[in-house]
């Protein structure tokens, strides 16, 4: 996986001034979901408001029924709690797990942050059992980054 070439992609969308924001994060989860075969959906969460809550934001993917996530519930409202990277190698493990799907096996979410505030996250679910590397992980936290950018 060429992650410095999808490094070059995630900024030229993110900073065509051109387009909405919410169709820049749509265009962000549909290329990380095109180039990477194992990211099967890919969504933005964000803070609703000064709830203690996430909202559903743009996605690409199977549909969800959790477009409102408390904090501290699932793999997402735990990382809105902890402000650290959640990598999930096998969803059956865990406990405080929302499942979106019978299918999505592993899931990793990474918070997005600005002016040092967690405002949402990336999460993205996978039908395979274990692929996300230190590699995926640094690599949408540059994706979480450069979104945080135009926040």
């Amino acid at each position: 996986m060429n992650f410095d070439l999808l490094k070059s992609k995630v900024t030229q969308i993110v900073s065509n001034d051109n387009d909405t924001v919410e169709n820049r994060l749509f265009k962000t989860c549909d290329l990380l979901k095109e180039s990477v075969p194992y990211y099967d959906w890919v969504g933005f969460y964000f803070r609703n408001g000064k709830k203690e809550e996430l909202r559903l934001g743009p996605y690409v993917g199977e549909p969800t029924d959790h477009t409102i996530i408390p904090f501290g519930k699932g793999i997402c409202g735990q990382v809105a709690v902890s402000n650290e990277n959640f990598v999930v190698p096998d969803v059956k493990a865990q406990n405080n797990y929302i499942a979106c799907s019978i299918d999505v096996k592993s899931e990793i979410v990474i918070p997005i942050f600005v002016e040092g505030d967690n405002i949402g996250q990336i999460d993205i679910d996978s039908k395979t059992i274990d692929p996300f590397t230190p590699e995926d992980e640094r690599f949408l936290e540059f994706v979480c980054s450069e979104v945080g950018r135009i926040l």
